[in-house]
């Protein structure tokens, strides 16, 4: 143990009498064990941010859109044939594991209140849409199944919309609102949730009846037809029978042949999540590699430079070796050296990860999440690049000649 830490001091000594290029030998442990952290704590971040706001759509929601339409020779989206009603949905609810079921219909409106309006997007709900998309109610409550079936002229105001047509400390409850000159109590704010996936701004938005919008605001062809619906299943192991379930129901319903495609799209938020952790993984490996050149290039500058040190001190390794040092001596010695070279580079490059990782969520906004498991990880590989790449320079030392060492100039 004491020759391990006299060892240890020799190091600290040789390396300190060339410390400018003890430090350039170092720049590649520090730049590529920073770069790995503030990487990694970027793409861990990211995933926590992807999984927070999927989790803010709701638990098990299960989104059934409906189908397309040929016309022409030319398919229109999603949504562009009525293919899903609100009998459909009805029936679904008969599904075992299917605990919500609602439906909705969306349009772009002027909304207006005193001498305040806003552009927003009108969102013709059921009750149980806002459970399913797990919205909170702030102050108020949400409209009930009464006022949707009496097609009631209530609504719920998302916190953008707060913003926008009210004063600063000015009391919503019970205010009017008109929509296309109709006017509606306000019953209701909802708490705030903030940007989803595709950076579209979820309170940005106003909550009304479906009846009401389909009978008074937005009109609608056909009766009964809506734009999207959603189911919440009892638990994330019930999602795929009720998915399947679904399909089989649906088909019937639509009495659709074998051979025909399915007139609706059944999509689920586990299916989205693994699609955006996928992309969050992609890119955060493909910066680790980028990252990790720079520590294979840090390590083979550790090794070119032992090899240079091994040549200037080739008459002292002869020296220690006449008086009593061992082979292994001098290739401890010399992997010490490295170790120290790549572990100092590895602590400091560990200060500098967390400080970028911390300047990049203060300037940039990203989010990070720094683990203690990343930094040991990190400190401990810039250790063994130390030995990977010093074992040759410190074999190469202890191989050498005593006799011939001694007669070096």
């Amino acid at each position: 143990m004491n020759f391990l830490l006299m060892t240890v001091v020799v190091a600290f000594r040789v390396l300190s009498r060339h410390r400018m290029r003890s430090a350039l030998t170092m720049l590649g442990i520090i730049i590529g064990v920073g770069a790995v952290i503030a990487m990694v704590s970027i793409g861990e971040g990211a995933k926590a941010a992807v999984q927070a706001q999927i989790a803010s759509f709701g638990t098990n929601v299960i989104t059934i859109l409906p189908g397309s339409m040929t016309l022409g020779g030319v398919r229109t989206g999603h949504g562009g044939a009525v293919t899903l009603t609100i009998a459909d949905m009805e029936e679904l609810k008969k599904i075992p594991g299917v605990a919500y079921v609602g439906w909705s219909r969306r349009d772009a409106m002027q909304v207006v209140h005193e001498n305040k309006n806003w552009l927003t997007t009108i969102n013709a709900v059921s009750p149980d849409y806002l459970v399913i998309r797990a919205w909170t109610a702030l102050n108020g409550e949400f409209f009930t199944q009464a006022e949707m079936d009496t097609a009631a002229k209530v609504a719920l105001l998302g916190s953008t919309i707060l913003k926008n047509l009210f004063e600063p400390g000015e009391d919503p409850m019970g205010a009017t609102i008109r929509i296309k000159n109709m006017p509606f109590k306000v019953v209701g704010t909802l708490e705030a949730k903030g940007y989803d996936t595709r950076g579209n701004d979820q309170d940005d938005v106003v909550f009304i009846p479906f009846t009401t919008a389909e009978r008074k605001i937005m009109g609608t062809k056909f009766l009964g037809s809506i734009a999207a619906g959603y189911l919440s299943a009892e638990s994330p192991e019930q999602m795929a029978p009720v998915i399947d379930e679904v399909q089989r129901v649906l088909r019937q319903r639509h009495k659709l042949r074998p051979d025909q495609d399915d007139d609706f799209t059944v999509r689920n938020q586990i299916d989205i999540a693994k699609v955006q952790e996928g992309t969050s993984e992609s890119m955060k490996l493909m910066l680790l590699a980028v990252a990790s050149i720079s520590l294979l290039v840090g390590g083979i500058g550790i090794m070119n430079i032992l090899l240079v040190s091994v040549t200037e001190r080739t008459r002292e390794i002869g020296i220690r070796m006449a008086v009593g040092a061992k082979r292994r001596h001098i290739l401890l010695q010399f992997l010490v050296e490295a170790v120290v070279l790549s572990a100092m580079g590895g602590l400091i490059g560990v200060g500098l990860g967390v400080a970028g990782a911390q300047a990049a969520s203060n300037i940039a906004g990203w989010p990070t999440i720094i683990s203690a498991d990343i930094l040991l990880i990190a400190f401990g590989f810039s250790a063994l690049v130390g030995i990977f790449f010093g074992l040759y320079p410190a074999n190469k030392a202890s191989q050498l000649n005593p006799i011939e060492a001694l007669r070096y100039e």
